[in-house]
């Protein structure tokens, strides 16, 4: 019996605990993160309050998983991002931005409203937008910063990685080891294109193909664009291998090496004014509630997976 009691003790306290938890977390994410210009900003960089410079960042693959749930980790939200890009742009103490990028790149859709949200930035203000690269800016991340005034990298940062990349897998045969068949009925030929379950046929391939060089076809434009660049060098080095910060300054690919102080520092002298320079608070959740995460809780999994069922093309480096 007073085993039984102690289980049931013990069950009740979690129960309340998890309960107490949650309440809580949920109290914090009822409100909005905070945007620039507003109370939560934090001052990264002291400096001339009549002005400031925006620092903004992408760390983490570029995918919108939509508003921040009970067990979110944190990390990079897109809607967030956007909607603080586009306060820097209208804020008229905003005098510069900073676009701080550490990612392996993520989703065509999100690296392709970012780049627009920037060219629309430069076309409707005279703001100077810089990206300074952390360990990583690759693919995606690199496609966000080719439209930027000045790129900064260290010469350790990763970056380049240009290209398309979309994979599904394959497991017919091991179904059929072990005896396991699925029934498919479908409205077309292709309903059913990139299957895990048959092999591809000929004509999926060139689908797919199509698809990939498209949106590759629209990366060049991007850099070509950007860069300043003739389109066949940027074909010349978008054959999907990553460049380190010296081997990208090398090529044409970033203006500068240096760190985010450097590109501060620089962005100042632009300026003319040693204006200081802020950002958001982190948005509390659930996952840092008690300064945990849940990756720290429960491993160091990636939070993004690739869906088994839906294959995407992605400007990702090392997507999976």
């Amino acid at each position: 019996m007073k085993a039984r009691r102690w289980i049931a003790l013990g069950i009740g306290a979690f129960v309340l605990l998890f309960t107490l938890i949650t309440t809580i977390s949920v109290a914090f994410n009822t409100y909005s993160a905070p945007v620039l210009g507003g109370a939560d900003q934090t001052i990264v960089s002291d400096g001339d309050p009549s002005g400031q410079i925006a620092l903004l960042e992408v760390t983490g693959p570029i995918i919108d998983t939509g508003e921040p749930g009970l067990f979110d980790t944190g990390g990079y939200d897109h809607a967030a991002f956007l909607t603080d890009l586009d306060t820097a742009m209208t804020d008229r103490d905003v005098q510069g931005i900073i676009l701080s990028v550490d990612t392996p790149g993520g989703g065509i859709l999100e690296s392709a409203e970012i780049h627009r949200a920037i060219v629309e930035m430069k076309e409707q203000t005279d703001k100077p937008v810089y990206v300074a690269m952390g360990g990583m800016a690759a693919s995606g991340g690199y496609y966000i910063a080719a439209p930027t005034d000045r790129i900064f990298a260290t010469p350790q940062t990763l970056t380049g990685s240009i290209g398309v990349i979309m994979s599904s897998y394959n497991v017919s045969e091991l179904l059929d080891n072990i005896g396991i068949e699925e029934q498919v009925y479908k409205s077309g030929p292709y309903k059913d294109i990139l299957s895990p379950t048959r092999e591809p046929l000929e004509e999926e391939d060139e689908i797919i193909q199509a698809i990939v060089d498209e949106y590759y076809d629209e990366f060049v434009d991007v850099i070509a664009q950007g860069r300043d660049m003739a389109e066949d060098r940027v074909r010349e080095l978008g054959d999907g291998r990553i460049y380190t910060g010296r081997q990208a300054l090398e090529e044409g690919l970033v203006d500068e090496l240096g760190s985010l102080e450097d590109a501060i520092t620089a962005m100042r002298e632009e300026l003319g004014s040693n204006y200081q320079v802020v950002s958001n608070d982190e948005f509390l959740n659930f996952g840092n509630l008690f300064g945990l995460t849940l990756q720290q809780l429960f491993g160091n999994d990636s939070p993004i997976k690739i869906d088994f069922n839906q294959p995407k093309p992605y400007y990702m480096y090392n997507h999976e």
